[in-house]
């Protein structure tokens, strides 16, 4: 599984190229579960120089799951920095030396409840550039079990209700103002609809 989902990888195109800053100097940095904040010095490849924060962060996956039904698997989840629910795939924060679907199996199978057998590469996506390095490796799982008593524990911290929906009833909850909407997900969502029909 892990041979298919590289040569996938291999045969995408790839975000555009990088131009890299000039890194001048770090004035401070904090760490804080998974991430760092930086206060930078940095020459910008237009010749400006500033001083810039930004979030450090190692990467993330995040999943798509569809049942044999074509009923869509989505979390409502209480995000403290929002202070509110809000809709979400289940996603997880790379672990350091794990590639992106390892990841995202395990948490499918911890914020979810299911396994997959079929997955397929939705590319990748930079959800706040302006603050911060993160990456996330975007999949749509298919062909899902429930995993039921084997499922295992989560995070402590993680307050999720798990839903099943069909994609009108998921559409109709991102164009209402039912549900507070989370970012990534809609971008997922948008690349598993190209990818398949429901």
């Amino acid at each position: 599984m892990l041979e298919r989902y590289l040569s996938e990888i291999s045969s995408m195109s790839s975000l555009p190229p990088l131009e890299p800053s000039v890194h001048l100097e770090t004035e401070a940095s904090i760490n804080a579960k998974k991430i760092r904040f930086e206060i930078n010095r940095i020459l910008l490849p237009m010749g400006i120089e500033g001083r810039f924060g930004v979030i450090r962060h190692p990467g993330a996956a995040l999943a798509v799951p569809i049942t044999e039904d074509g009923r869509v698997v989505i979390l409502r989840q209480y995000r403290f920095a929002v202070s509110r629910r809000i809709l979400e795939f289940p996603a997880g924060t790379l672990e350091e030396g794990e590639e992106p679907l390892m990841t995202m199996q395990r948490e499918l199978a911890e914020e979810a409840g299911y396994k997959a057998s079929r997955w397929d590469s939705l590319g990748e996506m930079i959800p706040c550039p302006g603050y911060s390095d993160e990456t996330i490796h975007l999949f749509l799982a298919r062909d899902l079990t429930p995993l039921n008593e084997q499922r295992p524990a989560g995070d402590a911290d993680e307050d999720l209700e798990v839903l099943h929906m069909t994609k009108n009833e998921l559409e109709q909850a991102l164009t209402s103002r039912e549900e507070a909407l989370d970012g990534k997900s809609i971008a997922a969502w948008f690349r598993a609809c190209q990818m398949i029909e429901l």
